[in-house]
């Protein structure tokens, strides 16, 4: 097992981890133990946060690294996109981990074993925190660049998505919680990382066919039974790139601005 950091190293984590990350440091010096164990007592909600913010942050699926926790746990390292996750040993069946990126530092702090063995996690779940949505909003997808689909995370808000259509049901009658009748279509979209359910409201869903290549303006990202969906709100909108039933030539898009959502 490889020996635990020194004091001297937790000194030098402590002045570059981002402050909210510091209650779970791991610290040696008898000085910080009260403090230390005062965030123990509530350590479930503050490792869940922390791990969020750090998916959100490094733009890494939570589950993704919750697994190289357990898996580093085993084997003494192991990595998560450009994260690389090291195990340095246990102290009161708490497993102390450090997390480094590209061999920078980002944060070193201890999770219960018992933490470790979970089963069946809703980690969308842990994402509904205010220092996660703070986050997410400074890294705002609003610009015009567009995202992966493996990027998309619950709660991000103005995405832009580029992906061809893989399939386009029949659209479903609703009622709607204002009582009114309503259409919608759960389209299958993806690219070459991932494909994604896109919801869309009465006509929303009829500018396009199965095939075509289409640009997402605008969407926000949630998740409705576990499952990721893309929603594109009252200003998203919907460009098809390319239509390949009808040979459309890429430089003349036909939008459709979304102004039946429900």
């Amino acid at each position: 097992m490889q020996h635990l950091t020194s004091t001297k190293t937790v000194g030098i984590l402590l002045e570059t981890v981002k402050p909210s990350l510091t209650g779970i440091l791991f610290q040696e010096n008898s000085s910080n133990q009260k403090m230390e164990r005062k965030y123990l007592n509530q350590k479930k909600p503050t490792i869940i946060e922390n791990l969020a913010f750090l998916s959100v942050k490094h733009r890494v699926y939570l589950g993704e690294l919750y697994k190289a926790l357990v898996s580093a746990r085993i084997t003494s390292e192991s990595s998560c996109a450009n994260l690389t996750v090291q195990y340095r040993g246990s102290v009161d069946k708490e497993a102390i981990f450090l997390i480094t990126e590209y061999g920078k530092i980002v944060v070193q702090f201890r999770a219960p074993e018992e933490f470790l063995q979970r089963k069946n996690i809703c980690f969308e779940s842990w994402m509904n925190t205010d220092t996660v949505r703070k986050q997410l909003s400074r890294q705002d997808c609003g610009s015009h660049l567009c995202i992966m689909v493996q990027d998309l995370r619950h709660g991000m808000k103005r995405v832009n998505v580029e992906a061809e259509v893989l399939e386009r049901p029949e659209a479903s009658s609703v009622r709607t919680r204002h009582g009114n009748s309503a259409t919608v279509t759960n389209v299958w979209i993806a690219d070459e990382t991932g494909k994604v359910k896109l919801c869309l409201w009465n006509e929303q869903a009829t500018s396009f066919a199965e095939g075509d290549t289409i640009q997402i303006k605008n969407a926000s990202v949630s998740t409705f039974r576990g499952e990721r969906q893309l929603r594109l709100g009252r200003t998203g909108s919907i460009n098809v790139l390319q239509d390949r039933a009808h040979a459309r030539a890429p430089s003349q898009p036909s939008e459709l601005t979304a102004n039946n959502t429900v």
